[in-house]
This record gives C-alpha cells, sequence and structure tokens, in this order.
C-alpha cells in the first residue's frame, strides 16, 4: 500500500498540479484538503477538480467559525495589526489550516503533508513552523518550493496531463481572501509608484463613489469581543460578513502597504478588510474608555509583539501562550457599545458607552459640577517637576553650547602614520 500525503489545496494552478507532480515524485496518494475560511468559492467545484487532477480523496472542512473564534477575534482582542496596517487575515488563517492539516493526516494515516507555498513568501514559514510544532514528526512537501517552474511552464506541464487548470495566464495578480480580509499582489503592484487600478478591489468602492450620506452602525462587546450589532446579537461569522458588506459599499477597508516580509525583503501588498478596519477601531476606542493609561501603554507593546508573532508563524508558540493570557486579562471589563460613522472611506467613532467606563463627567467637566480639587494641583506640579529642577540647577544645557552630535558611529580610518610596525 502506497504512503499518504494530505495537501493543503486551493483549486488554484500551483496546488491542482502539485497533486500530479507528488504522485510523479514521491510516488504518494494524495488526499486534498480544502478549508473553508469564508473565501467565497465553490466548495463543490473545487473538491470535483481536486478528483479530476488526481486527487484519491477530497476532504471539505467549513472551519469559519473556528476561524472568528479561535483566531480573529483573539487577535482583535489583542489589537493586532501588523505594522500598523496589515489586519492580518493571511496570517491568521494559515495556523488553523496547518491545524486541520495535522489532524486529517493523523486521522487517515498520512505520513506527510504538502502546501503551494514557494519558496519566497512568508505563508511557507507560517505552515512549516506550525506543522513542526503540532506534529515535530510529520514530513513537509513544499512542490512549489522544490520544481521552481514558471507559471507558463505550471500551465504546459498540467495541459500535457489534462489535469483541469486554466489554459491561459489569465489575471496577472495573486489573490488570497478569507473572511477577515483580503489581499492582491503581483502584477503592476509591484510598482510601488503605480497607482492600484480599480480592478484590483472587489470588497469595497472608491470613496469618491461612496454615498453622499453617512451610515451608523452600533457596534457592542462583551470582554473584548463583538457580539451584536445595532443591539441585536449576532454571531462572529454573520458580523464580520455584515459590517464587511456595509462598509465596503461606504469604501471604508482599502489599505496600500509597503510591508517587511520575514524572508527579508519588502513587499507592496494591497489589502482589503472593511470589517477588520471598523472592528478594530471599535475596540480601540472602547479600550480608551475601560482600560486605565498604564495598562493601555502596556498594551500598546503587547500588541506589536502578537502582530509580529502571528505575522511570522509562532501561533503556536509558547510566546503566544504568555501574551495570550496579559490580552484575556485586560479585557475582563472591555465591555460596552461604540457608534460609528462610515462615511466616504472614513470610519469615524462618534460614541462610546460603557458600564465599566473610566471616563468620569464631574471630574472632567469645565461647569458648574466639576468635583475636581483645583488646590491640589499646585503640589502635584512641584513633586512633578523635582527632579527636573533639581538637574535644571546643576546641569542647565542652556548655560553652555551643547557638545555636536557625531555624524557617525563608526571612527575614521586610521592613518599609515598612526600605524607603528613591532620589531
Amino acid at each position: 500500500m502506497r504512503e499518504k500525503v494530505v495537501l493543503a489545496y486551493s483549486g488554484g494552478l500551483d496546488t491542482s498540479v502539485s497533486i500530479r507532480w507528488i504522485q510523479e515524485n514521491y510516488g504518494m496518494d494524495v488526499i486534498t484538503l480544502t478549508v473553508d475560511l469564508g473565501q467565497g468559492k465553490d466548495l463543490d467545484g473545487i473538491r470535483d477538480k481536486a478528483l479530476s487532477a488526481g486527487a484519491c480523496k477530497a476532504v471539505v472542512i467549513d472551519a469559519r467559525e473556528i476561524f472568528v473564534k479561535y483566531f480573529v477575534f483573539p487577535a482583535l482582542q489583542a489589537g493586532a495589526i501588523y505594522e500598523g496596517e496589515y489586519p492580518l487575515a493571511t496570517a491568521l488563517g494559515r495556523p488553523l489550516i496547518a491545524k486541520l492539516l495535522v489532524d486529517v493526516a493523523e486521522h487517515e494515516g498520512a505520513v506527510a503533508v504538502a502546501h503551494g507555498c514557494t519558496g519566497k513568501g512568508n505563508d511557507q514559514v507560517r505552515f512549516d513552523v506550525s506543522i513542526h510544532m503540532l506534529a515535530p514528526g510529520l514530513r513537509i512537501i513544499a512542490p512549489a518550493r522544490e520544481w521552481k517552474m514558471s507559471r507558463a511552464e505550471e500551465i504546459e506541464y498540467a495541459r500535457k496531463r489534462d489535469i483541469p487548470v486554466p489554459s491561459t495566464e489569465g489575471s496577472p495578480y495573486s489573490i488570497d481572501q478569507n473572511l477577515w480580509g483580503r489581499s492582491i499582489e503581483a502584477g503592476v503592484l509591484e510598482d510601488p509608484w503605480v497607482e492600484p487600478p480599480e480592478e484590483v478591489y472587489e470588497w469595497t468602492v472608491s470613496a469618491d463613489r461612496a454615498p453622499d450620506q453617512p451610515q451608523y452602525v452600533e457596534i457592542s462587546f462583551e470582554k473584548g469581543i463583538p457580539v451584536a450589532l445595532d443591539s441585536t446579537p449576532i454571531t462572529g461569522v454573520d458580523l464580520t460578513l455584515k459590517i464587511n458588506s456595509i462598509a465596503g459599499q461606504h469604501g471604508i477597508g482599502r489599505i496600500d502597504h509597503l510591508e517587511n516580509r520575514l524572508v527579508g525583503i519588502k513587499s507592496r501588498e494591497i489589502y482589503e478588510a472593511p470589517a477588520a478596519t471598523v472592528l478594530h477601531r471599535a475596540h480601540q476606542a472602547l479600550e480608551d474608555l475601560t482600560l486605565s493609561k498604564d495598562t493601555a501603554r502596556f498594551k500598546s507593546i503587547v500588541s506589536r509583539e502578537y502582530s509580529d508573532l502571528i505575522y511570522n508563524g509562532l501561533w503556536f508558540s509558547a510566546l503566544h501562550r504568555d501574551l495570550r493570557a496579559f490580552v484575556l486579562s485586560s479585557q475582563q471589563y472591555v465591555t460596552g457599545t461604540i457608534r460609528m460613522k462610515l462615511f466616504k472611506g472614513v470610519c469615524s467613532v462618534v460614541g462610546r458607552r460603557s458600564p465599566y467606563s473610566l471616563y468620569s463627567l464631574p471630574l472632567a467637566t469645565y461647569g458648574q459640577d466639576d468635583q475636581f480639587d483645583h488646590d491640589a494641583a499646585p503640589g502635584f506640579i512641584k513633586i512633578h517637576a523635582l527632579p527636573h529642577l533639581t538637574q535644571a540647577k546643576t546641569q542647565s544645557f542652556q548655560q553652555k553650547p551643547m557638545p555636536e552630535a557625531s555624524p557617525s558611529i563608526i571612527p575614521p580610518k586610521i592613518g599609515k602614520e598612526s600605524i607603528k610596525t613591532a620589531k
């Protein structure tokens, strides 16, 4: 009996060719796994395509609820946005697919798993590291990383073997999408000077074509998790889909990011993430209302580490477990409702309320109900300024000119006259 491998299968050119390539080069039976993360593809058609391409079995799993509950919303609680721009849609999907690859491989008695990643992107790292952490003894095959065929050569390979894939090179763009966002790269987008053409966008309209009247939505959270839209309870999947649709109609969620890939190169990426944009903004506004200054400042550090961790494929690491513990603690009182205004490509926070709000009107107001102790201010100022005033008396930079800053941290080369030869 031949050994079996489970291939993460999207239905595209790379993974369709991978089925036959693995059979020819490794002599293994290929089981395909297609994971539904809300990418909106014809799953029955993908299953049929896998079988037509030579798979001995085609598995399809609806993982949308798992994706939102265990990956998307925890990242939302953490405020995880890579380099302040990318909501990590693709990066969040990869560890879940890796987990399901391992599960299916165990169930089917497979000795290996495979994916369609090239040797140039981030996803190969996310898959490989996640799989190694979950199942250290499981073999990983990456055909596109091994064969080094061009797209035209892949198409010819498929044509000669009657593999059902498009017969032309088709769209110049590389696209990946799930519930949390859509990424587009390649083609003219590789030139960072070129404005993205409208044809790359599917979820959003341009701001100038958005409605001339704003739309307001109210998003309710419990412990940092969105649970209701306009006072109506809603599941995480439905909420994400609904806000994707509403915000996209108002031109919200377009991101043009020149990002730093894990493999050491800069890459120009276009993203559409209407729901992620709105929900992250609303969540941040609720944290502004309910977190103390010190917790909020420290959480901003954790958020950056969290986003880097996700981007770098370390979802299943011990560091993630530790950071997650802090995030969960910080979210205990992040409960309340945020009112958002959606208009011409911009989502603005226009209302905030929470039963755990740290905002006190009697302390903040300048009206007659002011309860702030103004008499305490002079003493506070004196203590606050004390170390700086002490320093100013003995080290005042106003009394003598500041030394010029060195333009370089590397000293000049030593001249020949300074080099003495030992005798």
